[in-house]
């Protein structure tokens, strides 16, 4: 089996599109946000941005401005998380090393969406 894609909820389509298309740089694929949704390129898995609209039900509602659990892996987490906040992301704190080697840093979407740099021991 591959992942093939993952999920994230946003309160505002238009917001969103331009913070994964300019902030992050991720190649746009399908562009649906007439329709409440935008596909982006995120290496071998395609990160599906979807539009939880206010009239929507409290489970629905629950899925906005929370912890992912997604992960974007970077060779260089301290250039990475420099050259994106020069880009407008805004992070927790700077990247800190782990128990286990690795490094991780948390930045937040324009929804609150709280997505992480890893960069994995050598």
């Amino acid at each position: 089996m591959n992942l093939s894609a993952a999920r994230v909820f946003v309160r505002n389509i238009a917001e969103a599109k331009e913070f994964y298309a300019e902030c992050l740089a991720l190649s746009l694929q399908v562009d649906g946000s007439e329709y409440g949704y935008c596909v982006f390129s995120a290496g071998q898995t395609d990160l599906v941005v979807e539009l939880v609209g206010p009239d929507a039900p409290e489970d629905d509602q629950a899925l906005v401005g929370r912890f992912t659990g997604l992960s974007f892996s970077v060779d260089d987490i301290e250039a990475t998380h420099q050259q994106l906040v020069s880009a407008g992301v805004q992070f927790n704190g700077a990247p800190e090393k782990q128990q286990w080697g690795g490094w991780l840093a948390t930045f937040k979407d324009t929804s609150g969406n709280e997505i992480q740099l890893v960069q994995y021991p050598t």
